[in-house]
């Protein structure tokens, strides 16, 4: 019983992902509803059958806070792919200040981003214009749903719906 299932909030917006276990428990005790099922696969106890949780939806609304993605090494790595941004390379990956430290730059999401190590020695303590160095892609703050969707690895077909997004399995 391995896997990961969606759990919406009561107006259906995504709060997180959590285990098969975890889903089946909230639904068998009733704090969840069951919004989709996995069709290829079924959860067996020694007398029933259950179908295997997807999508569950809370019962009761959850007041969530700003719900960001938290500035750190990995998270940047995943929202730029694993990729340095200059080359492209994904071996010896390092984190690059686009404005130096030492110029004033501060660690944000936005002059932040994933570089190998011959680039970002390359770069220095100089801006991209000085070293001729161009950016794959500029970079951004994603949004928690945006991040959920595109580190998740390989997103069930039952979430697309839910997120707004093409199913990649």
């Amino acid at each position: 019983m391995s896997g990961k299932v969606l759990v919406l909030n009561q107006d259906y917006s995504p709060l997180t992902v959590c285990t098969v276990q975890r889903a089946f428990l909230l639904v068998f005790l009733e704090k969840a509803d069951l919004l989709e099922a996995d069709q290829n696969e079924k959860l067996h106890s020694v007398s029933n059958t259950y179908p295997m949780p997807a999508v569950i939806k809370i019962k009761n609304y959850i007041h969530v806070p700003y719900r960001g993605v938290v500035l750190t090494r990995q998270n940047i790595f995943k929202r730029d792919h694993g990729q340095c941004q200059y080359c492209g390379t994904d071996s010896y990956l390092t984190l690059d200040h686009l404005i130096p430290r030492s110029k004033g730059g501060r660690s944000t999401w936005t002059n932040l981003v994933t570089a190998c190590q011959s680039c970002n020695a390359k770069k220095g303590n100089h801006s991209l214009e000085e070293v001729g160095l161009v950016l794959k892609r500029p970079p951004y703050k994603p949004s928690y749903i945006m991040f959920l969707r595109n580190n998740l690895g390989a997103m069930k077909k039952e979430w697309a719906s839910y997120l707004n997004a093409p199913a990649v399995a």
